[in-house]
């Protein structure tokens, strides 16, 4: 099947990003990237060389719009640094609980990556080691500002601060692929800025 005369490589990259992130690397076979892209086996493999190749990008992609917009949220230096981590939460909270399919979100696919690939595929391991890196250095510099403009109390080390919201971020991203509601996340929130704030 020939390239549609209408291809848009990024609406396309945008819908395998979907498949991916709802089925996994593993589970995603190149029918459903074609169901998916509205492009035949021969339009992938020529745009994108592999399955592989489409899922770099794709994840790659997500990492930018997704820590994009959570850096936005950081960053706005018209809230005190409290302020800007529980918008970050809310945001997260919010994204798990809008689109559910049998109860069940799609959790995020960076934490949907590192388990499935991260232990076995240098590649999109590097892709979501440079992305944590990128999310701890901008948490780590909110909560050093919450310590200057006092909102964050915790005399933990800042560092050490940042990968604990990270990680339970991350938990409430899997808590939610499990099946937790709403108060379950937003009660996961409240401690965590129980914990920064206490």
């Amino acid at each position: 099947m020939a390239r549609p005369r209408n291809f848009d490589e990024g609406r396309a990259l945008d819908a395998a990003m979907r498949t991916f992130w709802e089925k996994g690397y593993e589970a995603t076979s190149t029918q459903d990237l074609c169901d998916a892209t509205g492009l035949g086996r021969s339009s992938i493999y020529n745009t994108f060389k592999s399955k592989h190749d489409l899922f770099e990008r794709a994840l790659a992609h997500y990492i930018e719009t997704m820590t994009a917009d959570q850096l936005a949220i950081l960053e706005d230096t018209g809230r005190s640094a409290a302020e800007r981590i529980r918008a970050l939460l809310d945001v997260v909270v919010d994204g798990e609980t809008e689109h559910r399919a049998g109860g069940r979100s799609l959790g995020c696919l960076t934490v949907n990556t590192t388990v499935e690939l991260a232990g076995r595929d240098p590649r999109a391991a590097e892709l979501l080691q440079r992305d944590l890196a990128r999310r701890l250095a901008a948490l780590r510099a909110v909560l050093e500002e919450g310590r200057r403009d006092g909102s964050i109390t915790s005399p933990r080390d800042s560092g050490a601060l940042a990968r604990f919201v990270n990680a339970a971020i991350g938990g409430m991203r899997i808590s939610s692929q499990g099946g937790a509601d709403r108060a379950t996340l937003q009660s996961i929130a409240d401690v965590t800025m129980d914990a920064l704030t206490g």
